[in-house]
């Protein structure tokens, strides 16, 4: 595998690593049951063999500390959707401004990369701010840290960039400029199998 800082070029795994990623799905899917209740790991098995490529994005996922498991069934598309599962957001995503508008607008101490470019190479999408509130209904995430969700367009078109948290028991949505950047907040990404 690759550094775990930096993104892959090679969208193919090897066999070992295809085996490794699936049996530390499957173990999370078994352990998490309340995040997918009625749904079965053969299934979600099979969808991923038809879809090597996705495998990747999932590998991505694991390998900058997302824990990647399933949080929903599309039931009209057969599309099952993970949701990075991190209790805090990913380790591997943090430090990183919303956007590449946002990166190049800095003047000085430059992070290294966006959450936006970084999703996009990762062939995952981060979540939208209905999709995180609907991830905190499963359990506690984000108690320390924040993430950057899908921000609209009119927003962004001013300089912000929204993000989410969890805090004195509630989810919070915020607003901040998209050069900001914080080694506390991340990204968390979703990927439809």
């Amino acid at each position: 595998m690759t550094q775990r800082n930096e993104i892959s070029n090679e969208k193919e795994l090897s066999p070992e690593q295809r085996e490794e990623l699936l049996s530390v799905l499957k173990v999370r899917f078994e352990k998490n049951m309340h995040r997918h209740k009625g749904l079965e790991w053969d299934k979600v098995h099979a969808k991923l063999d038809a879809n090597p490529e996705k495998l990747w994005s999932l590998n991505e996922m694991e390998r900058t500390d997302g824990e990647p498991d399933v949080v929903e069934h599309d039931k009209k598309k057969d599309e099952y959707i993970f949701y990075d599962c991190s209790v805090e957001s990913p380790k591997g995503r943090r430090s990183v401004c919303y956007d590449r508008a946002g990166l190049e607008s800095r003047k000085k101490h430059k992070p290294e990369n966006n959450a936006m470019d970084m999703a996009a190479a990762m062939g995952i999408e981060l979540l939208t701010e209905e999709q995180y509130k609907a991830l905190q209904e499963l359990e506690n995430f984000d108690m320390k840290t924040s993430s950057w969700v899908q921000t609209p367009s009119d927003i962004r078109e001013l300089g912000g960039a929204l993000f989410c948290d969890r805090r004195f028991g509630h989810v919070f949505l915020y607003h901040n400029g998209a050069s900001s950047y914080y080694g506390v907040r991340g990204f968390r990404g979703s990927l439809r199998v």
